[in-house]
């Protein structure tokens, strides 16, 4: 997460007007209906934003202005589809922004970083994963869970330190070559998290992920020589 004190107003505001279109995008591809209707996706939502905004809370902030903490949006995606996951994030957002814990000014960039693209990661693997048809739920599960969670979490910080360095009002730590050292120890991490959430709802509630075929997946096993096929 990043403060608006480290970023130019030209780029906040820049990131205002790229993030405003994709909220009101998500909000009109959100199925409202379909959520007032039942109230297990009601509990779902409301479950998921809360847990999203206490991972959020559980962080290290450094005193340039930036900070760390996990994202958590890979497994929130698989179980909301992609525009009630944004919509989701923003709720989260407005929950650290009640507390003071993220600036009003800087919710445009933090939510195109921490919302927007691992929403389009995440589901870029999962139609991909889709079109492929696999029958290995560990496909689904690595696919869509880790290997997304890796790439958004890696895909974020660079765009983050890109952003840094082209404003040029961060100045970048000594250390910034080792930096590729470093990020394996951010991004298994993440990935580590996000895969453990979808590979239990897999076992234990696979109904609740609005992107898992659970009739491809879990479907019986069948032989070869089976009369019926």
């Amino acid at each position: 997460m990043i403060s608006a004190a480290v970023l130019s107003s030209q780029t906040l505001t820049i990131a205002w007007v790229a993030y405003v279109p994709v909220l009101i995008w998500a909000v009109a591809r959100t199925r409202w209906l379909e959520l007032f209707a039942d109230s297990r996706r009601q509990h779902l939502l409301f479950g998921t934003v809360f847990a999203l905004f206490a991972l959020w809370l559980v962080r290290r902030d450094f005193d340039t202005g930036v900070s760390y903490h996990f994202i958590g949006m890979t497994a929130v995606t698989l179980l909301l589809d992609w525009p009630l996951a944004i919509v989701g994030g923003l709720l989260a957002q407005l929950g650290l922004l009640a507390l003071g814990r993220q600036d009003l000014a800087a919710m445009g960039v933090n939510g195109l970083l921490l919302i927007g693209l691992p929403v389009l990661v995440t589901e870029v693997c999962a139609i991909l994963v889709e079109r492929a048809q696999p029958r290995n739920l560990f496909v689904y599960i690595f696919c869509s869970g880790f290997f997304a969670a890796a790439l958004s979490a890696l895909l974020c910080l660079l765009g983050g330190l890109g952003l840094l360095w082209m404003d040029g009002r961060f100045v970048m730590p000594e250390w910034i070559e080792d930096f590729i050292g470093y990020l394996w120890l951010i991004i298994f991490p993440e990935a580590f998290i996000n895969g453990m959430v979808v590979s239990a709802l897999v076992v234990f509630c696979p109904e609740w992920l609005e992107t898992f075929n659970r009739t491809r997946y879990l479907q019986a096993p069948w032989k070869d020589d089976d009369p019926e096929r």
